[in-house]
This record gives C-alpha cells, structure tokens and sequence, in this order.
C-alpha cells in the first residue's frame, strides 16, 4: 500500500463560532440566487409600479386559471395573451444590467416602453383575429414591424429572465434560417426572407407560438402554481424536518438528510440552482458541522438538487415538453419511465456519502440535534397533496386538472392545522408567486419556439440527425456519446426546458434513426421515443453540475466556502449514476417499465442497485475497508456490467460482486490501525 500523507482525526466541533455552524441569512439567499441563477435576479419595487407588477401577477394568474377551468380561448389568443403577460412582466421586473451598481427599486423608461410594446404585441391576435386569419400566408406592413416586435421582444426578454445563452442560440438559428443557401454541405437550404421568417415566428403555430409556449400556457403554468400553493404552507420547512427524523441519525446523517430534502424539493421546483440555495442553506452548514469536506458538502447538496427534476411525480418543465413532442403518451408515461432512473440516480449519491462518512469517520447527528419524531409525523398530512397528484394520474385524470385538483386538495390539507392554514392573503400570494416563477417558463419556451420553427422550416433538424448518424458511421453507442456532449454543451448555463427543446429536435431524432433502422418505414414504438427523449432530457439536466460551467455547483460552493470548480467535479462524481443509466435505458426498456414483465423490471433494479453499491465504493475508495486503484477499477467494472442490463453480465457481475465482498470481509481488520484519515 502507497505511503498514507499526514494524517488527523475528524473530531466533533464545539466552538460555536467556527465557520461551519453558519448558516445564510434570507438576504445572502436572495443574494447567491441573483448571482447563480437569472430567474431570481429581480428589482424589489415599491410604491405604484410595485402595486401595478403585483396586480399584473395576479392577473396573469387569474387568466391562466380561467383558460383552466372554464373553456380556454384558440390556440393563437391563449398563447399571444400568455406571451403579452409575461413579455411585460419581465421588462418591469428584471433589469436589463444585472452589475451591482444598477438600481433595483426603480423601473428606467425604455424598460416601461418595452412592457407597452410587449402588452401590444400579446393584443395583436385578440384584436385581429379576423383579419389575420383572412390574409393568412401574406404579411402586412404592420404585421412585419408587429412580427419583429415579437421577435425582438422575446430575445430580451429571455436573455434577461433565462441567460444569454439561449439568446444567442436562437440568435444563431435566425442567422442560419436567412442565410441558409451561403452553408456548407447538408446544412445548406434555400433560405428565408425578412417576410418569410415574421410570418413563420408570429403568425403560425411553429415558431413563438409554437408548441413549446403552448405547453407553458397550459400544464407547466397550473402546475407551478400547485408548486407555489405547497410552499405556503410551509411544506419545504416540512420536507427538512422531516428528512431530518428519518435520515439525521444514519451514517453520515446530514448528507443523507441533503439528499431525503433535495429529491422532495424538486417536486416542487424546477431550477437546481433554486433548490441548491432553498435547501442546501439548511443542509450544507449542518454536513460542514459534521466534519464533511466543503467541497463533499457542496457537490452532495449539488448533485441531489439537480436531480429533483428527473424526480416524478413532478418533473421539471421540460417533461411536460415531452409529452406534446413525443405525442401520443401521458405525462403518467413519462413520469412511470423515469421512476426506476431517478431511483437509482438517488440511490448513486446515497451510496458515496455513506461510503464517504465511512471512510473519514462520521456518524450521524445527536439526538438534541433532531426533530421532534411525534410532532414531525404529525405533519404528515402535508404530503397529501402530492401523493393526491400521484392518484389522479393514475387514475387517468388529464394532467392539467390533476394539477388543478391538487390545488385544491392543498387548500384543504393546509386547513387541518392553525399553523398550515391559508387565509386569502396568503392565497393571493401564492398566485402571485407562481406566476412570478412562470416568467422566466415563459420567456424560454417563447424563445426555444423560434429555434423549433427554424428547425421545422429549413429541415434542419433531418439533416442534423442524418450528419450526426453518419459522423458516428451508424454507431448507435458513439451516436449517443456524441449527443450527451451536445447535450451537456448546450445545457451549461441554458435552462433545462431550451436544452431539452433543442437537443430533442436535433439529437433525439438520430437516436430514434439508428434504433429503428431494422424497420425504418414503421411507426416508431412508444419504449423508442420515450428512451431517446429522455436521453437528451437527462444529460441537459446534468449539465448544471458538469464543469466548466456548473450552475447549481457554483450556488452549492457559495453557500459551503469551497472551490466552485471542486465542487463541480465533486457533484459530478457523485452524480455518476446519471452518465450511466440514460446508455442502460436505450439499451434495454426494462428499466423505463415499458413493454416489460414485473419480474423484469424487479430483475434489473435489483441488479441495478447492487451495480451503484460497487460503483459507489469504487468512486469514493472505501467499502469495508479503503481500496487502492487496482481494486477500486475492478469495482467499477463489477458495477458497470451489473447495471447493464443483459443476463450474462448481470451473472458475472454478481459473481464477482460476491467475491469482492468476501474480499472486504476477510481483509478489512488489517487497516484498523489506519482509521484515522486525511481530510
């Protein structure tokens, strides 16, 4: 064994004044938000134009739950209204700098000019409906300047609200779809006019008006709204408390709480930088405390928060994109196929800090320390809601009134106690939360709708698919890696739902190519669409916790005073489950519990999960005892061939698992002069 460095004993901390015992204020929260992630970063007005953004807020709530329960208006009205709302809220709420020298609690002229304009943009349609429809396929001179309006307008307005990233994507696409014929080889195309790109962007259902905003308009808004309505009654305070009375006393108890607190979060949220600051303000001091490494700590409350989105019930955004682009599915589809992935995902990063607090020495939390178990189990009733959500599903109750009904059924559970009750006040603030929350939705999808109808005008998306199957010589496994990196690429710092939009109309094509080219004139089975959608899905995802750019890694090192490239990696390493699963599920449906048995899909989480243990211990070190190099790749390869999902694998896979085991065993006594470690 290679010479150990010096070495001392994590001991338990007592000074109240050392580092690790603080916590962030709600200022440096809203701080770390405003500098990680663009959705938050917001004025704070008051006086008439903060009155005038509150009832503008809940107004648009008030519409989108109208167009809900009663009859919503056609397609073209209902999305240039939701359009109008939100284009106009963003211009008064966030700035158009975001340096710290810039005023917060006044909103400059042009930005007021900007929301008027976008208030007669979102009219345009309602008021010339008629006429619009009559001269459908010509443009008049006010349709051109009202078109690029609308293009303008929602470039900002996401570049403001999203990132810049996604600005100069569609920016790029734009450039693409007028200079078309001037590109080389297959990217090549005709191109498009001035008059050409307008009416296609804001006068058919294929470019802002698309599909993507469409979805906005409907499940994500009401569901976000649910979102909203669970945190007023204070169940996110709740899912800490409780994680904490399950977790807290474990191994390693506050990284297990991170991880029991993250994955309820993020059925409530769709921003991982959002669930970072939300929970791991909570969590990341208390594993400091303990005796985890910052940058350990920061990388487990990274890696948990990033994957609430792949957390079904409720998923991020981008799954309810899903549904509409795969066509012909439920969401309860959608979110039964990323069950076992997100199980096993969870499962991964619940192995290494058990493993971790092994290997430095850490136990669980003191008992003065927890919660107290009675009362916290007593509030069990706040989870009505979203076990509610779960039931209506799968009951066959169409999504957007499941989401509608679970409002309800959270008004009623928060009654149950004085303490969770709601009173009007609170319930107008919800709707005002929600919508809020629903802008930046907004402006994404509105902005991902003009990269879709280039894709869908020029054939780009066929063409893309077409170079990308042949660059990778047909390969199905190299066509996949190479979609990952695009995926990852795109996703650094873009919102998951505009990665998704992208990659699904350009990556997932040439993995449906290549998996169908037994049967190419076919119609592609469901297991295929769904495997190749949430492929892209999950490593534009992932991407806000892959360096260079780490989003919610850098919000998760904010809070722990690390090294926000190490936590990077750390998060990244930790969330080694989600490099692998997506390559398992395109392989083998089993996993996705499509068009497979019961003893199948028990068969290959099984398998599954006892690969993450070997995996787990292989890339931390430890397992019963520390492992060199040697036996460390040999353990990741034992892990690798349990997760795939092929018999003769899994077979030799346990054999050498049962083998590695009793290895441990027998030699694990002979470093008990070795238990104290480096850290």
């Amino acid at each position: 064994m290679a010479k150990r460095s010096k070495q001392k004993k994590v001991e338990p901390i007592t000074d109240p004044n050392d580092d690790r015992f603080e916590t962030l204020s709600e200022a440096e929260q809203l701080e770390l938000l405003q500098k990680f992630d663009p959705e938050s970063n917001t004025r704070d007005l008051v006086g008439v134009i903060g009155k005038i953004v509150f009832f503008g807020l809940l107004a648009f709530s008030m519409f989108q739950l109208y167009t809900s329960i009663g009859k919503p208006f056609t397609a073209y009205i209902q999305r240039s209204i939701h359009l109008g709302f939100a284009l106009s809220l963003i211009f008064l709420l966030f700035p158009a700098r975001k340096k710290p020298g810039v005023k917060r609690n006044k909103v400059p002229f042009y930005d007021v000019i900007l929301s008027l304009l976008s208030i007669g943009v979102g009219l345009y349609w309602p008021l010339n409906m008629n006429e619009l429809i009559l001269r459908v396929g010509r443009v008049s001179d006010m349709d051109l300047i009202v078109g690029i309006l609308a293009v303008l307008l929602t470039m900002e307005a996401a570049r403001r609200a999203v990132g810049l990233p996604i600005t100069i994507i569609s920016g790029v696409f734009l450039v693409y779809a007028f200079f078309g014929p001037y590109f080389p080889g297959f990217l090549a195309h005709r191109g498009q006019d001035i008059e050409s790109l307008v009416q296609l962007m804001f006068f058919t259902t294929d470019g802002i008006l698309g599909t993507p905003i469409s979805v906005s308009a409907t499940f994500i808004f009401v569901f976000l709204l649910f979102g909203a309505f669970l945190v007023k009654t204070g169940v996110g305070n709740y899912f800490n408390d409780l994680a904490v009375v399950l977790a807290g006393r474990l191994t390693g108890g506050p990284a297990k709480v991170a991880i029991f607190s993250s994955a309820l979060q993020g059925t409530i949220s769709g921003s991982s930088v959002a669930n970072v600051v939300g929970s791991g303000s909570y969590t990341i001091p208390m594993m400091k405390k303990l005796g985890y490494r910052k940058e350990f700590a920061g990388g487990v409350e990274a890696a948990a928060s990033t994957g609430g989105q792949i957390m079904p019930p409720i998923m991020g955004a981008a799954a309810f994109l899903m549904v509409e682009f795969i066509g012909g599915v439920t969401y309860w589809e959608i979110a039964k196929a990323a069950t076992i992935p997100a199980l096993l995902y969870f499962t991964g990063i619940w192995i290494m800090t058990h493993f971790e607090a092994k290997r430095v020495g850490l136990e669980g939390m003191k008992p003065e320390e927890i919660p107290n178990r009675k009362k916290t189990l007593k509030k069990i009733y706040l989870l009505l809601p979203i076990i509610g959500i779960i039931v209506f599903l799968l009951l066959g109750i169409p999504t957007m009134k499941a989401a509608l009904l679970g409002i309800v059924l959270t008004l009623v559970v928060s009654s149950f106690n004085k303490e969770t009750r709601l009173s009007i006040k609170d319930i107008i603030q919800a709707l005002v939360d929600g919508a809020r929350t629903a802008l930046a939705v907004a402006a994404a999808t509105a902005c991902a709708g003009i990269i879709v109808g280039v894709v869908v005008k020029t054939g780009l998306g066929l063409s893309l698919a077409n170079g990308l199957v042949s660059a990778a010589g047909g390969n199905i496994l190299l066509t996949l890696i190479f979609t990952m990196f695009a995926a990852i690429v795109l996703g650094m710092g873009s919102p998951t739902t505009a990665n998704y939009v992208i990659t699904s109309t350009i990556a997932a094509p040439a993995i449906i190519t290549l998996l169908m080219l037994e049967t190419p004139d076919a119609t592609v089975p469901v297991v295929v669409a769904i495997s190749a959608h949430l492929f892209v899905f999950y490593f534009g995802i992932i991407a806000d916790i892959t360096p260079p750019v780490a989003l919610a890694a850098f919000a998760a090192s904010g809070i722990s005073g690390g090294d926000p490239i190490k936590t990077g990696v750390t998060s990244a390493k930790l969330a080694i489950a989600a490099f692998i699963i997506p390559y398992m599920f395109v392989f083998n449906p089993a996993m996705l519990m499509i068009d497979s048995s019961v003893g199948e899909i028990i068969w290959v989480t099984a398998t599954a999960i006892v690969g993450m243990i070997a995996i787990g211990a292989g890339m931390i070190g430890f397992w019963y005892r520390k492992i060199n190099w040697i036996e460390r790749i040999i353990t990741v390869a034992t892990g690798m061939m349990l997760i795939y999902p092929e018999t003769k694998t899994d077979f030799i896979g346990l054999g050498m698992f049962v083998i590695l085991v009793a290895i441990q065993l027998v030699t694990k006594d002979k470093n008990k002069k070795e238990k104290t470690v480096t850290v």
